[in-house]
């Protein structure tokens, strides 16, 4: 899915296109997207964009007349920029979006449909869009410990729940808590105020370092190969490879369709965490820690 880092440079880069730009018209390619009726979307045609901006996970394009279109990519949707109008029939493809200065297409890869589109019109709609999590490159240790703190979850969980922190997800999760070198099932009311610290520095200094990344890597282009698995990362998608830091190999505990990639030396003092699966299957079997 993508997340901050991913989310603020498709609004930089499609600031520079479509700011001050007409939407001509809103082409749906599958009914599934649009999940309002009111307004109608027609009401959208004609109308210059006004401006661009993140809300949470999602991308707020605001058109004059304080209307919103609300898009949210979920796991597998991605944005295309094409300079000619392309046809709506396409792999994957879900919507087109047709401005004055090129079309955006919006496309989903799998069968689970999830991504969505919402129409809004003011301001109290637009913010009913909001999970309610506080920016996490906007908040103080102060605010970030209260969030943190108000519940006693796993740091995993606590990171990635949209009602706590804005736009932080699976995978720059995993990469905040190696660098904190915190546990992904430590829990929060339970964290040492030092290492509150550092888990707040390591958020801030992750998502920002990896947000610069991408933007100088997209600074001539579109970005399309938005991904949540990518070069550089320390361990989120790098199970049974080696922790960059001190070599052990990085393990990883599943659920669903989700999975938390983890250093145990750099991040749990060697102990090897129960995954759901595979523990339960090896039962008393299961390694406590990486030596055994």
């Amino acid at each position: 899915m993508p997340e901050l880092p991913d989310i603020d440079v498709y609004v930089a880069r499609l600031n520079e296109r479509i700011s001050g730009q007409v939407l001509h018209e809103v082409r749906i390619a599958t009914p599934f997207l649009l999940r309002t009726v009111e307004p109608p979307l027609r009401i959208s045609n004609g109308r210059v964009v006004r401006g661009l901006r993140r809300i949470g996970k999602r991308i707020a394009i605001g058109l004059e007349g304080d209307y919103w279109l609300v898009l949210h990519l979920m796991i597998a949707g991605r944005l295309h920029w094409h300079d000619e109008r392309p046809a709506t029939a396409g792999r994957n493809r879900l919507a087109i979006f047709d401005f004055s200065s090129g079309s955006m297409s919006v496309t989903e890869a799998g069968t689970k449909k999830r991504a969505s589109l919402h129409l809004v019109h003011g301001h109290d709609a637009l913010e009913a869009q909001d999970p309610g999590g506080i920016e996490p490159l906007q908040c103080t240790l102060a605010e970030f410990t209260d969030r943190l703190t108000c519940e006693n979850r796993t740091l995993k969980r606590a990171l990635t729940d949209p009602r706590k922190f804005s736009g932080i997800g699976n995978s720059y999760s995993d990469e905040i808590l190696h660098a904190a070198g915190l546990s992904p099932i430590a829990h929060t009311r339970k964290l040492h105020p030092g290492n509150r610290q550092k888990l707040y520095d390591a958020m801030r200094a992750v998502l920002c370092t990896w947000r610069d990344k991408l933007m100088v890597e997209s600074a001539t282009k579109f970005p399309e190969k938005v991904t949540a698995f990518r070069n550089g990362m320390a361990v989120h998608g790098r199970f049974g490879k080696p922790c960059p830091d001190c070599g052990t190999v990085v393990q990883r505990i599943r659920y669903k369709s989700n999975e938390t990639n983890y250093c145990p030396r750099c991040q749990t003092g060697g102990r090897l965490l129960a995954d759901r699966a595979l523990s339960r299957l090896l039962k008393a079997g299961w390694p406590d820690s990486i030596e055994d």
